[in-house]
């Protein structure tokens, strides 16, 4: 199904921009770390197929799959060595935890989201699971190797160049340092290395935003406080989370906290903070607003609990409600996947199809790169940042110009319009704005050329417009 979609559909808007990365390498950016580019330039540098460049996330889903097998594993046999004998009964064997924690996962429909298109949360995903992998290793072994606290730290930074969230993950891991009270680990070199060898690899992020007068984490910190906080929002919160990672997560995990702690409640609690800490602190942010692939790693991070309460609990006889959990969740992701195969559906209003997005920016890219240079125009612009990415991509190595006052990547990428230009702009009928003219921060004018429809299974899903606008005067306000 990834490879069918992959092969089907255009960027989305993430995905172009974070392409983009790859075409513009740089130590950072100004939205994000830089490793979501690097860890695609080989393939973007070989081709522009968006089906062979989404072989990286569906390898890495696939990465982030075995390692919740693998954590499932130690877990079990962390509760088996250390505290059977607490258990209200015998856990099932670990391979039927470990497969029913996979199955968890695979029947949640958001991580085929980010199996599909490259985010930094798909990065992140793996690595965290990595850095839980070696939490674990931490408290069953009786000491860490260097080579232990050097993996660790590589992970930590790889973690740090994916997304700046990343710092939860190492108070998570933090914590799970402090439960083990018995083993020291301050004073130990191998912990000084790990620590180290992590601010090395993000050296380069550090450096660029030094550079860059911090922008990057100035915007982030805005970006995640949102807008005004309102409860109704932390509600649509909690009830997307369900939908989007299925009820099976959550059945699995209740019944895991219900029977399966006890002698080992704190070091399994501090386990647990791999999920709890970014779940609390983006649940307690999403009042302000926030998007639901955000908590992706700490799903990813929680499913080896649960599996090991749906396997307890089909061990006892409760099948028909994991069978119909499963049914209906993987029912919700085929239906998914059918609906943005056939371009959603058709309505009065374009802007009512989400799907409309993924459709139609190849062909419009490529028309504009053509009236460009046959107009002789300076560049492509836009009037939302939103836009400026697949325009980019699409119609490579025009400059495409993002028409607003905020700051963003590709004021560094393009810099600004030079004054007096003529530029092309690109109209999209799912986010209209009326052309630029007038006053003193505007063109002079803007002449029609052309209009693009995009249809899909004989249905119109958008329309672009193409116009050519004379004498840039200065910056304007999108709405």
């Amino acid at each position: 199904m990834h490879f069918a979609l992959g092969f089907s559909i255009e960027f989305s808007v993430d995905e172009a921009h974070y392409a983009l990365y790859a075409q513009h390498l740089a130590w950072s950016y100004f939205d994000h770390p830089p490793l979501v580019g690097w860890i695609q330039w080989p393939l973007v540098a070989l081709t522009s197929s968006e089906g062979l460049i989404r072989l990286i996330p569906e390898l890495l889903w696939v990465i982030s799959c075995l390692l919740v097998y693998q954590v499932t594993l130690e877990i079990h046999r962390f509760i088996q060595g250390r505290n059977s004998g607490y258990l209200t009964s015998a856990l099932p064997s670990a391979n039927a935890c470990g497969l029913m924690a996979v199955l968890a996962m695979i029947a949640a429909p958001m991580p085929h989201v980010l199996a599909i298109g490259l985010l930094p949360d798909t990065l992140l995903a793996p690595l965290s699971l990595g850095l839980m992998l070696m939490a674990l290793r931490w408290l069953i072994q009786d000491h860490f190797t260097m080579g232990d606290w050097l993996l660790t730290g590589l992970l930590l930074g790889l973690a740090g160049l994916s997304k700046y969230t990343a710092i939860f993950t190492a108070l998570a891991l933090l914590l799970v340092f402090v439960s083990a009270r018995r083993k020291p680990w301050i004073g130990k070199m191998g912990f000084w290395s790990a620590t180290l060898l992590a601010l090395v690899l993000i050296g380069p992020v550090l450096y660029w935003n030094w550079v860059n007068d911090w922008i990057s984490l100035k915007y982030q910190i805005a970006h995640g406080g949102g807008a005004e906080w309102v409860w109704r929002r932390l509600g649509a919160f909690l009830g997307i989370q369900i939908i989007v990672f299925g009820p099976l997560l959550v059945m699995g995990s209740y019944i895991f906290l219900k029977d399966c702690m006890h002698a080992t409640k704190l070091s399994l609690l501090s386990l647990l903070g791999f999920f709890f800490i970014p779940f609390i602190i983006f649940a307690s942010l999403s009042g302000g607003g926030g998007l639901p692939h955000w908590t992706t790693p700490a799903w990813f991070c929680l499913a080896p609990f649960a599996g090991i309460g749906l396997a307890k609990a089909w061990s006892v006889q409760h099948r028909s409600v994991i069978r119909a959990l499963f049914i209906f969740q993987i029912a919700l992701c085929i239906i998914g996947f059918g609906y943005v195969l056939s371009g959603g559906i058709s309505s009065a209003t374009i802007k009512s199809n989400p799907i409309a997005d993924l459709y139609g920016w190849k062909i419009a890219g490529q028309k504009a790169a053509e009236l460009t240079q046959a107009t002789k125009a300076n560049g492509i612009a836009v009037q939302n940042w939103t836009l400026g990415s697949r325009a980019a991509w699409y119609a490579k190595p025009i400059p495409v110009f993002v028409l607003d006052q905020r700051k963003d990547q590709f004021d560094l990428w393009f810099g600004q319009i030079p004054p007096g230009a003529n530029i092309l702009l690109m109209n999209w009928s799912g986010m209209a704005f009326p052309p630029p003219v007038g006053g003193k921060s505007a063109f002079e004018r803007c002449e029609p050329l052309d209009t693009l429809e995009i249809q899909r299974f004989g249905q119109v899903l958008s329309k672009f417009d193409f116009s050519l606008c004379s004498n840039w005067q200065g910056p304007t306000q999108a709405k």
